[in-house]
């Protein structure tokens, strides 16, 4: 079986609420807990902190006290003395039930629950019993606007914003509340919002959700960067290639800081090589780049804008031959898929040498067109949005049982992740061997140690010397392709 403790499934209970008395002018700022997937790396969660909050914690008026607080770094249940006056809660769809549950704890201690994120969107009648508030939209926006109202005694029910507003005009994310030692980096940063595709599965197509592509100043991007203090940063868009204009403008301003990044792409990103070999000069050491699927059927069904699955071999190795790792991301269980889609998938990873593979089953969020289809054709199996974790089959497959589903995920994982897959998958450079070894190793194959760093907050010390180490043998790299 997996390894999965306790602390990494089941939340921090929660003590009899404090009677202390409520501190004017306190905002916590609060990520709750979720379980984690036993057969994928504990890492993945404490790679970079969300940005949602520590953007909204910018915009916090300077006479208010605000804090942060992740459950997911295992500190135990978050504080209650003293009683904040403001509560914000980031609502994802499978946390949701640990979010209400939290709001509870703390309006019956007196404080303002405000709820925000993508379920309060998407499922706005469910939140609201949960919330003094609900933040539907852009939170940069709203967050002062709501604080504001809490001074003047005037909090409304519902506030809502779109994201048409000056992108430029975002304040840099408050990172100095963060606990540092917990993340491998907190260089969280994100340039773009949006993304050129509309996949029927993402929650980009959402009901009511209208998010155009957005873009901020790169020399923004590049102080930001540089003023964190941090040698590798990761770049948080849903698609920072969207633009390919806006993206060449980006790695001209990154590329005098001679730190590393990594960003999602899609593939297209390699429509065009001297893009590529202008990232790889900026500092870019890794894409997560959502293939999906390398079935076209499934893409078509899906409709993402993709070259043809054919076709990606060929621009793996151009990404490869720049010296940028890839983390390929596969969705398993459309329409078009059978049994054979686990092994074939793996045997593709392995031919194509990618470094990583982030697999989930096809998950149909509420709200989305993959949700609708499902639900008109009476196949969703149930409703507990705890299993919409894309580790669970939510729905009937065409071609296999759920069960079979859920088994070929687990299957495709223990595979890559076994000692033959990554030795199979190392770079052609025997000179990127023992650092690719290494990270393989300490992120794949290591969550026990994973669990002890998180508790521990030694996430960050453990990690600084391969990042440096990974930093410099790039700064060499770039001196070759330049």
């Amino acid at each position: 079986m997996p390894y999965l403790p306790a602390p990494m499934r089941l939340a921090p209970p929660l003590p009899l609420p404090s009677r202390a008395p409520v501190q004017p002018r306190y905002a916590l700022l609060l990520n709750p807990f979720y379980p984690k997937d036993p057969h994928a790396s504990f890492g993945k969660h404490v790679l970079t902190p969300t940005l949602a909050l520590t953007t909204l914690a910018a915009t916090t008026p300077a006479h208010w006290d605000v804090r942060y607080w992740d459950e997911n770094l295992l500190m135990g249940p978050p504080p209650a003395t003293p009683v904040p006056e403001v509560v914000g809660i980031s609502v994802h769809l499978t946390f949701a039930r640990r979010a209400f549950e939290l709001a509870r704890w703390y309006r019956a201690m007196g404080s303002k629950v405000i709820l925000g994120g993508l379920h309060v969107l998407s499922c706005p009648e469910e939140c609201a019993p949960h919330a003094d508030a609900l933040a539907v939209g852009d939170g940069v926006q709203l967050w002062p606007r709501i604080l504001r109202d809490i001074e003047a005694g005037r909090l409304q029910p519902r506030y809502a914003a779109t994201y048409e507003n000056d992108y430029n005009d975002d304040p840099a994310p408050l990172r100095k509340i963060l606990p540092r030692g917990h993340f491998l980096t907190t260089t969280s940063l994100i340039a773009t919002r949006g993304c050129h595709n509309r996949c029927g599965f993402c929650y980009l197509s959402t009901d009511g959700l209208r998010m155009p592509y957005r873009m901020r100043d790169p020399a923004q991007i590049a102080r930001e960067f540089a003023d964190n203090g941090e040698p590798y940063g990761v770049f948080v868009d849903n698609n920072l290639g969207s633009r390919p204009d806006y993206l060449r403008k980006l790695c001209h301003a990154l590329r005098p800081l001679e730190k590393i990044w990594s960003a999602a792409v899609s593939i297209d990103v390699t429509d065009d090589a001297s893009l590529v070999r202008e990232m790889a000069l900026a500092g870019c050491t890794g894409v997560f780049v959502g293939f999906e699927s390398l079935t076209d059927a499934n893409l078509s069904d899906a409709r993402k804008k993709t070259p043809k699955a054919a076709d990606y071999a060929r621009r793996v190795r151009l990404l490869h031959d720049h010296g940028i790792q890839v983390n390929g991301s596969f969705v398993l269980g459309f329409d078009h898929d059978d049994k054979s889609v686990f092994a074939r998938t793996a045997d593709w990873t392995e031919e194509n040498r990618l470094e990583c593979a982030t697999f989930h089953i096809m998950t149909p969020y509420p709200g989305t067109p993959l949700f609708r289809q499902m639900e008109a054709e009476g196949r969703l199996l149930h409703k507990d949005w705890t299993l919409y974790d894309t580790a669970h089959a939510v729905f009937r497959p065409k071609h296999m049982t759920a069960e079979e589903l859920e088994e070929g995920y687990s299957w495709i994982y223990r595979r890559l992740f076994s000692h033959s897959s990554i030795w199979a998958r190392r770079p052609e450079d025997w000179r990127a061997v023992p650092a690719y070894l290494a990270m393989s190793y300490l992120y794949k194959r290591s969550n026990r140690l994973w669990h002890w760093l998180i508790r521990h907050g030694k996430v960050h010390a453990v990690w600084s010397p391969l990042v440096e180490l990974s930093r410099l043998r790039h700064v060499r790299f770039r001196r070759e392709l330049e």
